[in-house]
């Protein structure tokens, strides 16, 4: 389906869950890397006057490169994301009806091989809003389950994701990155959070 059809389809399954009370719905808007979830997050929550946590703000990203690679996938998939943090800083205080604040990581400077890491100087604020889009890779994971009310799978052809993907920088950086996170993906949508587990599913053409 096209942007726009699955922009309504999100949209379509949103709204009747959209409390009369002040306590917001969340919905995760979960995908492989590269189908674009971020660009459909934009666009739903134009349609739902809703607030975006976009999931790569809390990458767990305070290890170095090796001591992911000595993990399993089950492992890294556990440790991607600093859930406590997430649940913490962002969606806890906006289902309390409040302002969340955090600070997103540095993806600028990254995890560095010694383990250092950092989230950026200037703090994030979002304001309450009826409806939560959580959007990212492992949205819809058991660690968040008790607080996602509707999961979306976006799903894009794998050959104009990866070309998608090899857009998006430098290969000397992209090959590592991929050939360390692509089994956890696998996993995950394999494993964790098969397609048929989720409330919707859209399927892209581009």
């Amino acid at each position: 389906m096209s942007t726009a059809a699955a922009r309504t389809t999100i949209v379509d399954a949103v709204e009747p869950l959209v409390p009369p009370s002040e306590t917001p719905v969340v919905v995760g808007i979960d995908g492989r890397s590269g189908v674009g979830k971020t660009s459909l997050a934009s666009l739903v929550a134009q349609d739902l006057e809703a607030v975006v946590v976009p999931m790569d703000d809390f990458y767990g990203g305070f290890l170095p490169y090796p001591a992911w690679d000595s993990m399993t996938v089950e492992e890294r998939a556990e440790r991607v994301f600093d859930w406590p943090r997430l649940r913490v800083e962002a969606l806890l205080p906006l289902l309390a009806g409040g302002t969340a604040r955090w600070h997103p990581f540095d993806w600028s400077v990254g995890a560095s091989p010694d383990g250092t890491y950092g989230t950026q100087a200037t703090a994030v604020e979002v304001h309450p809003a009826p409806v939560v889009l959580l959007e990212g890779v492992y949205s819809c994971g058991p660690q968040l389950a008790d607080l996602v009310s509707l999961s979306v799978l976006v799903e894009l052809p794998d050959a104009a994701r990866r070309a998608r993907l090899a857009g998006r920088g430098d290969p000397v950086f992209l090959e590592p990155w991929n050939a360390r996170w692509d089994a956890v993906e696998d996993f995950y949508f394999s494993r964790v959070r098969p397609r048929r587990s989720y409330d919707v599913v859209v399927r892209t053409t581009a």
